[in-house]
């Protein structure tokens, strides 16, 4: 059986990592036998979450799961959709990993509130000694990321409308079809839920997310989503939750 290694539920999700979270709604997608175990990055082989084991190997980068996953097993995750369908998912995908991502990591990990709140809570097990060093280098590595990415570089709320052009971008695509590319889930929809949950999560209050919510039809769609693959989690959407 399939191992998934992930950080868990918490921050009002079934999962906290959004990339484990993707990894995990694509397994469930091809009908795959899993199960989840609890690990911190350094575990992985590439220093990052998600990565999985399947008979005895290593795989990691939830990017190169799903490509493990379609050799091994055949499964498809764009079947039925043409090449047309399936160059705009995949650069929905690169803009959602590329771009939206980082701007949740800014509402968690940069805001100092939503840091003490939730990301903090990581190294509660750590040595006394030790705890409050490692929370400032991990929040340090984590905003040094965020600059690096492009957002950070700009003025708080600068960072928000260019993020929001994303946000935007992804409504018109789904527009009114129940997934992103039609009327069946491709495996772009489980990167898109996951990242877009993350910031709907009513745990952290953001700017970010107060925008996200403004998008009625991808409000609807994390419902949707959250409903099809994590039946059993109670839900609520931010809206519902304000």
């Amino acid at each position: 059986m399939i191992t998934l290694f992930g950080l868990g539920t918490g921050f009002g999700l079934p999962e906290i990592s959004p990339f484990a979270t993707k990894t995990e709604v694509q397994l469930k997608m091809a009908g795959l036998a899993y199960r989840k175990q609890r690990a911190m990055p350094p575990a992985s082989p590439k220093g990052q979450l998600p990565f999985i084991e399947d008979d005895g190997e290593l795989i990691a980068d939830s990017t190169f799961i799903r490509a493990h996953l379609e050799r091994k097993y055949g499964f498809d995750f764009d079947d039925g959709y043409d090449l047309e369908a399936r160059a705009q998912a995949w650069a929905c995908e690169r803009m959602i990993e590329h771009h939206l991502y980082f701007a949740l990591v800014g509402a968690r990990w940069v805001d100092p509130v939503n840091f003490a709140k939730g990301p903090s809570h990581f190294f509660d097990g750590a040595p006394d000694d030790k705890r409050e060093r490692l929370r400032e280098d991990a929040q340090f590595r984590v905003a040094e990321n965020y600059l690096i990415s492009g957002l950070g570089r700009h003025a708080p709320g600068d960072d928000i409308e260019l993020a929001v052009r994303s946000v935007r971008a992804l409504a018109v695509q789904l527009g009114d079809k129940p997934y992103l590319m039609g009327d069946k889930p491709c495996g772009t929809d489980a990167t898109a839920f996951a990242v877009l949950a993350g910031i709907l999560t009513p745990f952290f209050e953001s700017d970010l997310r107060r925008r996200v919510e403004t998008f009625g039809n991808l409000v609807a769609y994390v419902d949707r989503m959250m409903a099809q693959y994590y039946p059993e989690f109670a839900w609520s959407t931010a809206a519902e939750a304000a």
